[in-house]
């Protein structure tokens, strides 16, 4: 099975690479110290395992499965015992292993890998789903302005108002998120912070946990993180 390792602790990838080499079905392609880096690599490779710890800065074991459309089996790697019923709500996890990791308990958990099979979630594909309209009208002053929609940077919720920023300018509307949000085409537009719904095509520079959009920072919820990073085209 190939396989890669996922900690941000260096001697834990390096025992783990050295538990790796002592099982012959076992090819470890690579480690990483962040989720990060992994997702960049796995847009471009499949792996059949990943040894995963839980906690790393900025973006967790559950995360990073989050981001994955179709997950490769997983065995996390953890020093934390508090996360064992959470962990098996998901399908891809195969096993979990606390730290330290002894060889006959990682033995066992390679066999559950190896004699595990995983049933991919194929895409539903919507029958006859309407098509988002280009233009939306606003009412301000009692009157109506067409925007563009794809000329929308990002919404702000200020109160019973939602400010629209756009290419050219800005709109004040009485008007909530969750409103206009229905009116968005999900393909471009992604509601990543309670106050914020962002054009992702607009994305800058992505820092941490916020956005750069035109000249605004936008700040990036937990929570809404993994589906932003999920919908990136990354190399």
């Amino acid at each position: 099975m190939n396989c890669i390792i996922i900690d941000d602790e260096e001697t834990a990838r390096v025992i783990l690479q050295q538990l790796c080499s002592q099982v012959d079905s076992l090819n470890v392609i690579q480690d990483f110290p962040n989720a990060i880096q992994a997702i960049k690599f796995l847009n471009k490779e499949q792996v059949d395992l990943i040894f995963l710890d839980i906690h790393m800065p900025d973006f967790t074991g559950f995360d990073f499965i989050d981001t994955l459309k179709n997950p490769p089996k997983v065995i996390l790697t953890t020093s934390d015992k508090n996360f064992a019923l959470e962990a098996f709500e998901y399908d891809c996890i195969i096993d979990y292993i606390i730290k330290p990791i002894t060889i006959p308990r990682f033995l066992k958990a390679i066999q559950k890998a190896e004699n595990a099979t995983i049933v991919s979630k194929k895409e539903e594909t919507p029958i006859d789903t309407p098509t988002k309209e280009k233009e939306l009208y606003i009412n301000i002053d009692r009157r109506l302005i067409k925007i563009n929609i794809l000329t929308i940077n990002l919404i702000e919720a200020k109160g019973d108002y939602i400010l629209i920023k756009t290419e050219q300018q800005n709109y004040t509307v009485h008007s909530t998120l969750k409103k206009i949000e229905e009116k968005l085409p999900e393909d471009f537009f992604l509601k990543v912070h309670r106050s914020y719904i962002i054009n992702i095509q607009k994305i800058i520079d992505i820092e941490d946990n916020s956005v750069l959009i035109a000249k605004d920072v936008v700040p990036v919820s937990r929570s809404n993180r993994p589906e932003l990073m999920k919908r990136l085209n990354m190399l």
